[in-house]
């Protein structure tokens, strides 16, 4: 994937897989001078002081491919100062009325019935247990240099408005659509064009009964709290984060563990961890390794 992501034919490269897997064809882009339409969330969460200080040392453009994130860029466009704050919208996921004893009895099935989105099934779980959204909390202080108290979420459960950008002044900016990634794609695919698309669906407000919001419950969906939290602390907190995320996310799909069992081990894992400040490359793909070896061996201590 290094060797596609900066091969010299190439202008423009999409990085859309998973997890940590994305990380070293992001930095061989990056060195490579290459546009970057991003879609993969973990390479910024994890090392995002390294990918925005290469970006900028090499001049690569990073294009915004998540339907949040891509929101935030549009809102910004043509705007010369710099935003007082950023709203990320999220859609609640298929359990945001669900009680703690609902929430112990939920299934594979159940997590991977997203009722606004069709995605991968990490990403779905993710959306699920909110974890996704505190993964686009860090992802945006990297992307719009915002600090972290700048940053709120939200839950609209119609998943029209993707995100909004608040400024200075009071006003707000928001970017509508029905949710559908191949505007976000064909937006970083055609930047700077607005290209005709008859197939992307239009809003038809005589249909919209309502557009409503909801601060989100960390009871119910404690894995936001734990990656807003483990991007305030850094270090290779983050990058323990997503390891940890991604193992346990694993071993729930394959009806290992239940889905309450995927904070539980996130939290452990980083309560664990020595951080390690302001890693290279190498300390955060050790403290990658050394989460996913701690969450194995918690669930395999828990079957002895």
């Amino acid at each position: 994937m290094e060797e596609i992501a900066s091969h010299p034919d190439v202008d423009l490269v999409v990085i859309a897989t998973s997890g940590r897997s994305g990380l070293a064809p992001v930095l061989a882009a990056i060195r490579a001078g290459k546009t970057i339409a991003l879609a993969n969330k973990e390479s910024l969460v994890m090392a995002g002081e390294i990918v925005i200080g290469e970006a900028k040392k090499y001049g690569t453009q990073i294009l915004p491919v998540d339907s949040e994130h891509s929101a935030i860029w549009q809102c910004l466009e043509g705007e010369k100062q710099k935003p007082a704050g950023i709203i990320l919208t999220a859609s609640g996921g298929p359990f945001r009325q669900y009680s703690q004893a609902q929430l112990k009895e939920v299934t594979v099935e159940q997590a991977l019935n997203h009722p606004s989105w069709k995605m991968g099934k990490k990403v779905t779980i993710d959306s699920a247990t909110l974890m996704n959204k505190g993964l686009e909390v860090i992802e945006a202080h990297w992307l719009f240099d915002m600090p972290y108290d700048g940053i709120k979420v939200v839950v609209h459960p119609q998943s029209i408005i993707h995100s909004m950008v608040e400024f200075s002044d009071s006003s707000i900016k928001a970017q509508m659509s029905y949710p559908d990634m191949r505007l976000p794609i064909q937006y970083a695919l055609t930047y700077p064009e607005r290209l005709p698309n008859d197939r992307l669906p239009k809003v038809d407000w005589s249909k919209l009964t309502g557009l409503t919001f909801e601060p989100p419950d960390y009871d119910v969906f404690p894995c936001l709290k734990l990656a807003i939290e483990a991007g305030k602390r850094g270090g290779t907190y983050p990058a323990v984060l997503c390891a940890a995320d991604e193992v346990a996310v694993g071993l729930f799909l394959s009806k290992q563990i239940e889905f309450l069992d995927i904070p539980r081990l996130v939290r452990s894992a980083l309560e664990q961890h020595g951080s390690v400040a302001n890693p290279t490359f190498e300390e955060i793909m050790v403290a990658d390794e050394w989460a996913r070896g701690t969450v194995l061996k918690q669930v395999e201590g828990v079957r002895k």
